[in-house]
């Protein structure tokens, strides 16, 4: 894949101007947006991906575009698991609901630039070095693990009728930040910085947003590899990345409240993770001539097989958290039968 200077130009001026328009469209003006806005902004930024996967199809051909699609595809999956993190920090801090997505939108941002820096230097290994694919495979395989690990001990929870309540860890920056700078006692409306008796205070907004923006490192170091499984080119790699992370926000305020609904997304990223590890083991063996006889998995089985594991996730989260919600209502109508007749019996 030869990609010109100009394709790099547009594509950084088309994401710099998605985020100039929200922020003076959307963000600078705060509001709790409703579900209506967020779906429809979740179509928007979708139906934009899928458009820049059709120029990739008429600029680059098939196989790149389903790189891209591919890559997208597993980024916005992936991206469930940074909105469950990112709604701890936010109930954390007690950041109102109306100065949530400007929070989520600068680091958003933050957060495209250290991927930006992460994608050229896991281009720069990748094509250097050939054994960095064993690395990569490696760490896909133990994210997979780790997610089912996860997942079991949710379901060994929620059997046990267990809430656990995840502590918000402050990030090495936000700390330093905090002990160098002076930071307001509470929310000065949505300002980040705030002059008070010619002092210059932060306020918990802006490390809000440092915590979110910095905190996303984490997950690109399972982002960044699992994608570069997909596909070696760096300019689908940040593309992938980018409308992934842009339509980040409206997803948020989509599926809050609805991701306790996805009971089995663990074991579903688990698949996707171990998938793509098997994929980039299989891509280094061949380097070295080895398993060979293997056929390495295309862009289009790829895709169905994402997509595949995807759905058959949603199908079977829905099914269950509906038959738990069933059960979970017939027990507590059980009980209050109970008691009706303790009480009747005392009477």
């Amino acid at each position: 894949m030869v990609v010109e200077m100009w394709e790099w130009i547009v594509l950084s001026l088309l994401v710099i101007s998605l985020i100039l328009f929200d922020l003076f469209g959307h963000v600078r003006k705060a509001h709790e947006p409703t579900i209506g806005e967020a779906a429809r902004w979740t179509a928007v930024y979708v139906s934009l991906a899928a458009v820049f996967g059709v120029a990739t199809y008429i600029r680059h051909g098939a196989r790149f575009a389903t790189e891209f699609f591919a890559g997208y595809i597993t980024e916005y999956s992936l991206s469930l698991d940074n909105i469950f993190v990112f709604i701890i920090i936010i109930a954390a801090f007690k950041v109102p609901r109306r100065f949530q997505q400007k929070v989520l939108m600068w680091g958003i941002i933050i957060a495209l630039v250290f991927r930006f820096i992460f994608i050229m230097i896991g281009a720069a290994l990748v094509e250097k070095f050939v054994w960095i694919f064993f690395a990569f495979g490696v760490w896909m395989v133990y994210t997979a693990v780790k997610q089912v690990l996860d997942g079991l001990k949710e379901a060994r929870d929620r059997a046990s009728g267990i809430v656990e309540e995840i502590d918000y860890q402050p990030t090495a920056a936000t700390k330093f930040i905090s002990r160098v700078f002076p930071v307001t006692s509470g929310f000065v409306g949505d300002k980040l910085i705030h002059r008070a008796s010619g002092k210059t205070y932060l306020t918990p907004l802006l490390i809000c947003i440092i915590s979110i923006g910095t905190i996303d490192l984490l997950f690109a170091l399972d982002s960044i590899p699992a994608i570069f499984g997909l596909t070696n080119e760096p300019f689908i790699v940040f593309a992938s990345n980018a409308f992934a992370l842009l339509g980040l926000r409206q997803l948020f305020f989509l599926v809050d409240g609805l991701l306790d609904r996805l009971i089995y997304l663990h074991y579903g990223l688990a698949g996707i993770l171990g998938f793509i590890g098997f994929k980039l083991l299989l891509h280094a063996f061949h380097g070295y001539d080895m398993f060979t006889a293997i056929p390495e998995p295309g862009s289009g089985t790829s895709v169905a097989i994402i997509l595949t594991i995807i759905i058959i996730t949603v199908i079977a989260s829905l099914l269950g958290s509906r038959k738990m919600r069933k059960r979970s209502n017939e027990i507590a109508d059980q009980g209050l039968h109970d008691e009706e007749v303790i009480e009747s019996e005392q009477d």
